[in-house]
């Protein structure tokens, strides 16, 4: 093995590592389970835990977008990774402090902390997102990625899962358990910020931004960076065409919080069947990597991406078949609905991976990854409107309208070009030149 191998074998080593324990971390703040249980065990509103996906989404697009120049021209970007993990762990480490002084005496106050710290944690996140996928381009080549999220994601979810089934529960039964559940996520992500410093990253010879990240922000906006991702978009009409799917998958994200208030309000499961729901979840993420990874090493990752966004659309449908049945019967097998979402960390991954193949070199890579999170942004804008409409007119004709959406945007995505076919070039007006993955290995950054 030539001495590129061996670095780009330890980064990959140590860039499953950090996964590994981020996602160890995420189980207990489960996006499409926890969070909204949490919102509801303050406030139970439609329109609030409507507002959940857009504080999500809305985070982890604006901020990346804004950042991603200053992040690209960043000669080691490492240190950025353990900035951003620290940022995520003092977010719920702010959480764990503040929610038993005011659950009893200010719930009013305890809801906005709750939505504003999220916020703050989710642009945090997209932030760290962006990082991470920009190293992954660096010091990944395109061939082994698939392999890199088949350890990260298989290796995390079964060392989630069982410190799930360990803890949380138990903390979930418990009166003062989301304290707990918090203060755990807060130590993962903290641990987490420990791993980048081992990673071997040459500098890059681009030269560092002056003044740190607000004034690289603000240079970006000066220049105009709108006009220019919009000037990318008509140049790459691969990239136009995966922002198109990007924006009807965002129907999946937009859904996942009012899943459990259907089986809360409608079947009556109680609250412990939140933590089957996260196992379950976790465990169908962990399985899907399996396929996933190696498929998109060896066929690409296009396939892996329409069959994936394809599959996603089952979830609305699932869910509608269930309140068909007996509640009783239904409440006992609502798992099954968490199935097809625990796709939902593995299409994002791919989304991310497809991006950094279509860009031209690793330099765009944040550009590119950034752009396809603002189209799985701006959906989310009406996410409240989907709460109001699940208070006025009930579930079932939102999620038909959901399915909807999703199946069109596995339709695009069958139309999308492989990135590792396209021949090499500048981008042309068909979008059809050359990506990271024509490289040699090696070569890639």
């Amino acid at each position: 093995m030539t001495d590129a191998g061996r670095r780009e074998a330890r980064n990959t080593a140590w860039l499953e590592l950090y996964q590994i324990v981020v996602r160890v971390g995420w189980i207990f703040k489960t996006e499409t389970i926890i969070m909204p249980a949490v919102l509801d065990a303050v406030v139970d509103s439609g329109l609030l835990r409507g507002l959940l996906p857009v504080l999500n989404r809305g985070g982890q697009s604006l901020p990346p977008l804004l950042a991603a120049g200053g992040i690209g021209r960043l000669p080691v970007k490492k240190w950025a990774l353990v900035r951003t993990s620290l940022a995520m762990a003092a977010c719920f480490g702010a959480l764990a402090l503040a929610w038993k002084p005011l659950q009893a005496a200010r719930p009013d106050l305890l809801a906005v902390l709750f939505l504003v710290v999220y916020a703050l944690f989710s642009a945090t996140n997209g932030v760290n997102q962006l990082v991470l996928a920009a190293l992954q381009g660096k010091l990944i080549s395109p061939g082994h990625r698939g392999r890199a999220l088949v350890v990260g994601v298989a290796v995390g979810s079964v060392a989630a899962i069982l410190a799930a089934a360990a803890f949380l529960g138990r903390w979930l039964e418990e009166a003062d358990g989301f304290p707990r559940i918090f203060a755990a996520t807060a130590v993962f992500f903290a641990l987490a910020a420990a791993v980048p410093p081992w990673l071997d990253e040459p500098a890059d010879d681009a030269p560092r931004p002056v003044g740190g990240p607000t004034r690289a922000w603000s240079t970006a906006a000066a220049r105009g960076w709108g006009a220019e991702h919009m000037a990318l978009l008509r140049r790459d009409r691969a990239l136009a065409r995966l922002t198109v799917v990007a924006a009807c998958f965002a129907a999946v994200l937009i859904l996942f919080p009012h899943y459990q208030a259907f089986a809360r309000d409608r079947l009556g499961t109680p609250i412990g069947s939140l933590l089957t729901w996260v196992l379950v979840q976790n465990a169908s993420t962990g399985v899907a990597s399996l396929v996933a990874g190696p498929l998109s090493d060896r066929r690409g990752t296009r396939l892996v991406l329409v069959w994936l966004v394809a599959l996603s659309a089952l979830t609305p449908l699932v869910v509608l078949g269930l309140g068909q049945l007996p509640h009783p019967l239904a409440a006992g097998r609502f798992w099954l609905v968490y199935v097809p979402l625990g796709l939902n960390p593995i299409s994002l991954k791919i989304f991310t991976h497809y991006a950094l193949e279509l860009a031209p070199h690793p330099g765009e890579h944040a550009r590119y990854v950034s752009i396809v999170g603002v189209a799985l942004a701006l959906p989310f804008l009406l996410s409240p409107l989907v709460g109001l409409a699940v208070d006025r007119i009930g579930f079932g004709g939102v999620f038909v309208g959901g399915f909807l959406a999703i199946a069109a945007g596995a339709a695009v995505a069958a139309g999308l070009p492989e990135p590792r076919h396209r021949s090499p070039g500048p981008p042309g007006l068909d979008g059809e030149r050359g990506s990271a993955a024509d490289l040699p290995e090696g070569e890639t950054g």
